[in-house]
This record gives structure tokens, C-alpha cells and sequence, in this order.
């Protein structure tokens, strides 16, 4: 996922933050001796529109005093800035699978875990890519995978937990097609739906070549048109397959259109000129707050997933540092998870997540139960009404059912050149 819409600001919620004294290293309650100085720190935050958010770079510097200055852009051109520009930001807001290509460059540094109060409350996906002990590891770059390394500069990832972390997780989901059902005769039950003749001319699928192909191979295995050793990594084959089924549909006039920001997908969405579509949960919400009827509709083969989170420029150091760990802290103490929550995203730590959140508002995103009560948007607006139930669901029956992340494949620029094939044919 790289392109959101900026969401409004959320209710205040009370915090729970803790620091790091300076020089010491200790885990103390905030605030911490030296919380007057980093008031005045400004930290430079490069990131996608996901959650490159003005309301958390407010909310923020209202309880910390540091001022975020957020820049955000699309998933390649962060990929391009963190890897050759790494002086020009602080944190990175990225995506695990961006993790996998520019990590090994060496312009981040690692995060010490034990700086960071709530780690071991991590939703297990970011630690062990398992949501229960019995999980299956799902395909493709799942988080845990890039998520720890050996020590504080390293820059090769390490096979199982370490004390260094590569990100600090703040936000995931599970995706899967929007659909208008107003428009729609029949049932959508899976992935190859998306390809069916009678929608011919009103689909579309995102134009992020590691998310699109991803999709494609969704619907690909859905339509028994090919069966993958591994969707996150396909082979040369593999690519020539999936990127020819997607050309000869596009040559037949299968596709309206493809979509690379939020608002593309909700206005080709809410003008009736696709009726089914690759498509996130806040997008979905959005052109139902319109009063148009879209649903994220649940899949019998499950979820495409995606996670991110912030991490730290090689160069930050001394008073700043210090400052980038109370904003990391400050992130996953719970304000900002109930306020991603309530976009239809997850948090990373659930538990401080919920301290913000109504009875009936964790009800409903988390536990799948039908809303007691009109479902509000940070801003006041009725997001859904009283007696709905989420679409697909709880929490755990949605990422319990993830088939595959979004991925960086070893064949990342042979599939990115027959995927641009495919938009230009």
C-alpha cells in the first residue's frame, strides 16, 4: 500500500509514554529529565500517504512538543530517497518490503528494542510472522523476515529475533477486492472475480508493480491458471505468465483504469465507473461516507497483507536520537493506534490501542461484533451505522488469514519491467 488520503483529526486520548534518560539509557516514565529539551527538536519524516498524516504530526506535538515535518511521495520514490538521500530525513514511515531493498544500503540505523516500552506487547506477526503459535507463515515479504538485525549498524537481516530492530511496527492490514454490490448481480466470493467477462470494462487493479502483481497472482491461482512455488518470489516464468494473462486482458478492454492514490480508487469507485477493484479498507469507507454502497468484500483464498513502520536515518544521533525514541514510544503508547484503528487499519500494540478506544468502537474494528452504536469518523461524521458488522470480520479472521504479503521478489527489476510492459501495452 503507498497512496492514502490524509485522514482528520481524531479525539485527544490520554497517554502513557516513557523515554529514555539521556546517556543513560534507562526506561523511565514520561516525562523524562531532559522532555523540556527535545520540545524544541524537530524531526524530518519522509513516508506514503498511508500514514504520513497531519493529525498525528499535531497530536504529537501536542504531547511531546516535537515538531514532525512530514514529507510524504510514493513507494518508489521513498525507496529512491532512503537509499541515496539519507541526510534529508530523520525517520522513515516505509513498508517492510521497501525494508528488503534498502535496508542493506546502509543508511538506516537499528533500533534498540529495550528503548522501546511497549515491544514486547507487538502483535506477533512483526516478531514471528505466526498470529497464533499454529499460524502459517504467509508468502511473500512478511515482516518479520527484514524486521531484526545483529547489532545497531548492521545491515544483513538476522533469521530470528534479535535485540535490533529494523522498524518500529505501527500499522498493517489485510486487503482484498472493493466491490459496488448496488452494481453487482451476483455474489463475489473469490480473487478471480475480478477477472470475470461481465465485468468487462468496469475492473481495475492498482498500478503498484510489487502490490498489482501481487494481486494478479491472487487471481491468477483463484482462476487455476497457475499455481505459484512461492508469490513473493516467482520466477522469471512465473512473471512472463502472470504479466501476459494481465496483457491480454487489458488488450480485450477488461480494465477501466489503473489507480495509484487513494483518491483515484475512491472517485473510479464512487463514480459507478468500476464496479470491482483492488482497494483499501479506508477507501471503501470513504466512498461510503458518500452514501454509495461498497463493500471490502472477504475472499474464500484470504488476504493480501502489508505492514509498516518508522525507522531511524544512520546520521540521527545524541539529543535527536533521544527525541526520535520518545516519538517512537509516543506512537505505540495508544492515541495514534486507536486513531489508524479507526481508519479501518491495525496497531501494532493493540492493548494501548484499546485504553482509546469506546466499548462499542473496539466491538466493532477488532472483535467483528455488530456496532451498538453509531460508528464514528475522527471527525464527528457517522462512518457506519448502528447493527453493521465490519467487513470480514474480526481482527483475528481477517489477518488470520493472510495467503501473502507484499513483497520485494529477488526478481524485483525483470518483474517491474514486464509489469510497465503490461501498463504501456
Amino acid at each position: 500500500m503507498t497512496d492514502k488520503t490524509k485522514m482528520t483529526l481524531g479525539r485527544r486520548g490520554a497517554l502513557a509514554l516513557a523515554g529514555a534518560a539521556v546517556g543513560s539509557g534507562t526506561i523511565t516514565g514520561f516525562p523524562t529529565i531532559w522532555a523540556q529539551n527535545i520540545r524544541d527538536i524537530t524531526l524530518r519524516q519522509v513516508g506514503t500517504g498511508v500514514s504520513g498524516l497531519n493529525a498525528i504530526a499535531e497530536q504529537c506535538k501536542r504531547d511531546t512538543g516535537i515538531t514532525l515535518q512530514l514529507t510524504v511521495m510514493d513507494t518508489d520514490a521513498l525507496a529512491q530517497r532512503i537509499a541515496t538521500q539519507s541526510r534529508t530525513f530523520d525517520i522513515a514511515d516505509v513498508e517492510y518490503m521497501t525494508t528488503k531493498k534498502t535496508y542493506p544500503v546502509g543508511t538506516m540505523q537499528a533500533i534498540e528494542k529495550r528503548r522501546i516500552t511497549n515491544a514486547d506487547k507487538i502483535v506477533p506477526i512483526f516478531t514471528s510472522g505466526r498470529l497464533t503459535p499454529t499460524s502459517q507463515v504467509a508468502q511473500g515479504t512478511a515482516p518479520h523476515t527484514v524486521g531484526f538485525v545483529a547489532n545497531r549498524l548492521a545491515t544483513a537481516f538476522e533469521p530470528t529475533q534479535t535485540e535490533w530492530m529494523t522498524l518500529i511496527p505501527t500499522i498493517y492490514n489485510a486487503d482484498t477486492l472493493g466491490i459496488r454490490p448496488d452494481l453487482i448481480s451476483r455474489p463475489i466470493r473469490n480473487w478471480k472475480d475480478l477477472v470475470d467477462p461481465a465485468f468487462r470494462g468496469k475492473a481495475s487493479i492498482v498500478n503498484v508493480p510489487n502490490i498489482g502483481i501481487m494481486d494478479a497472482a491472487m487471481v491468477m491461482e483463484s482462476a487455476g491458471q497457475l499455481r505459484y512455488i512461492d508469490k513473493g518470489n516467482m520466477t522469471r516464468a512465473e512473471i512472463d505468465r502472470t504479466t501476459a494473462f494481465l496483457i491480454d486482458l487489458k488488450r480485450q478492454g477488461h480494465f477501466r483504469a489503473f489507480w495509484k492514490t487513494f483518491d483515484e480508487s475512491v472517485n473510479l469507485m464512487a463514480s459507478g465507473e468500476v464496479i470491482i477493484q483492488s482497494m483499501w479498507s479506508p477507501a471503501v469507507a470513504a466512498v461510503r461516507s458518500r452514501g454509495i454502497a461498497c463493500v471490502y468484500q472477504p475472499l474464500e483464498e484470504g488476504y493480501r497483507a502489508w505492514g509498516g513502520g518508522l525507522g531511524i536515518a544512520r546520521h540521527v544521533s545524541g539529543l535527536q536520537l533521544d527525541a526520535a525514541y520518545e516519538y517512537l514510544n509516543w506512537y505505540l503508547s495508544g492515541w495514534v493506534g486507536a486513531y489508524l484503528n479507526r481508519q479501518g487499519y491495525y496497531s501494532a500494540v493493540l492493548e494501548t490501542a484499546r485504553t482509546q478506544m469506546s466499548a462499542p468502537e473496539w466491538d466493532f474494528w477488532m472483535e467483528g461484533k455488530p456496532a451498538a452504536a453509531d460508528i464514528l469518523a475522527p471527525d464527528g461524521r457517522v462512518m457506519e451505522r448502528a447493527g453493521t458488522v465490519r467487513d470480514g470480520g474480526s481482527f483475528t479472521e481477517r489477518m488470520g488469514r493472510v495467503s501473502c504479503w507484499n513483497s520485494v521478489m529477488n526478481e524485483e527489476r525483470y518483474m517491474v519491467q514486464k509489469w510497465n510492459e503490461f501498463i504501456a501495452a
